[in-house]
């Protein structure tokens, strides 16, 4: 298994960060694209549930447009990127106190791996930076860089202990064994790559099976939710590949293996 997913590695190092880049991005495309088609919806969601008036929730709305996807569009054409990711991270922050997340443990977990994501991506940006003085010492810079991976990997963990099943049938038990060892192997950085890529395809496996929104008829509430679900978990899947494709940095035990 080891040796395959090397040579996966291998023939897909080029295209893996735009994959990833892509990924991690779509949940707030989905999310910025449904605010422009829902408007008025979100609008009187907001103003309901906090009694702020039209204008002010119509302004909220139209920054959750206009943030999402203008930090999308800088993302993919890899401009200002750093800037975009703040901008995100925002659009997060925004969106846990509006919409009440932070009461909810299940959605404030996924919108943290959200926020590791988005990390690991400013971390990537930062040695892009970096790349352009090729030869000038940067010790001092790299640790920044090197603490936003290790976080970014332990905030993307999160999503996953969303999914553990507490429930003693045989198929629930064994998911959750393993996904909990991989989990560890990611957070703590040991053989993180093999770790990383197995936990894509059995996520991605979990999101197909249990977040297939398009057999759902779009006018039922359920699709919206497993629309959400089935993007954010896309999202997560866009972190962990950049982990697969940029390794889990220096504060890892892979990278101290080296220096024994």
């Amino acid at each position: 298994l080891g040796q395959s997913a090397l040579q996966f590695l291998r023939v897909t190092k080029q295209y893996l960060p735009h994959v990833a880049r892509l990924c991690l991005i779509s949940t707030f495309l989905e999310d910025g694209i449904r605010m422009w088609f829902q408007w008025s919806e979100q609008r009187d969601y907001i103003d309901g549930t906090w009694n702020c008036g039209y204008f002010l929730a119509s302004i909220f709305v139209f920054i959750n447009l206009f943030g999402q996807l203008s930090g999308c569009i800088l993302v993919l054409s890899r401009n200002f990127v750093q800037y975009a990711c703040f901008g995100l991270f925002g659009i997060i922050a925004l969106q846990t106190i509006a919409y009440s997340i932070l009461w909810d443990l299940k959605f404030l977990m996924r919108n943290l791996a959200l926020g590791g994501g988005l990390l690991l991506l400013l971390a990537e940006s930062r040695s892009e930076g970096k790349s352009m003085f090729a030869g000038v010492p940067t010790m001092r810079e790299s640790s920044p860089k090197q603490y936003m991976q290790l976080g970014g990997r332990v905030l993307l963990v999160l999503m996953f202990m969303t999914l553990l099943h507490f429930d003693m049938n045989f198929f629930y038990i064994l998911q959750n064994i393993v996904g909990t060892a991989l989990i560890i192997l990611v957070a703590i950085g040991f053989k993180t790559k093999l770790a990383a890529l197995t936990l894509v395809i059995w996520l991605f496996g979990i999101n197909i099976y249990f977040n297939a929104f398009w057999t759902i008829p779009a006018y039922k509430p359920m699709h919206d939710f497993l629309k959400y679900d089935f993007f954010q978990t896309m999202s997560v899947i866009g972190g962990l590949l950049l982990v697969v494709a940029l390794g889990p940095g220096g504060v890892s035990m892979d990278e101290k293996k080296k220096e024994w």
